[in-house]
């Protein structure tokens, strides 16, 4: 079974990222991509590690930035089994008016 599981529009935010930076390097994005598939095992193994936004969403989602690579943050709802990954940002995106057409 799974540690985690990607909703199709974190793999789309996944897709999108990896082929943004695959037009300069396709090792950096295969870099990038491996360490936010890393971070959601970290967070399947110990779901409460990242924090709330309550300033961005009603949702009760956390968040967590991926270390090796803080422009990317992974929104992702710690109660599911498995971990599900509602979302992954890059930094510069807006986070609240995403997050508003979420269920």
């Amino acid at each position: 079974m799974s540690l985690y599981r990607l909703t199709p529009k974190a793999k789309a935010d996944v897709r999108s990222i990896w082929s943004y930076i695959a037009a300069d390097s396709v090792e950096a994005a295969d870099r990038v991509e491996e360490a936010i598939y890393d971070a959601c095992v970290f967070l399947a193994k110990a779901p409460l590690r990242g924090h709330q936004r309550k300033d961005l969403t009603k949702l009760p989602v956390r968040f967590w930035t991926v270390v090796r690579y803080p422009k990317y943050l992974i929104v992702y709802d710690p109660a599911d089994k498995p971990l599900k990954a509602i979302r992954v940002f890059q930094g510069g995106r807006d986070v609240m008016r995403e997050l508003k057409n979420e269920p």
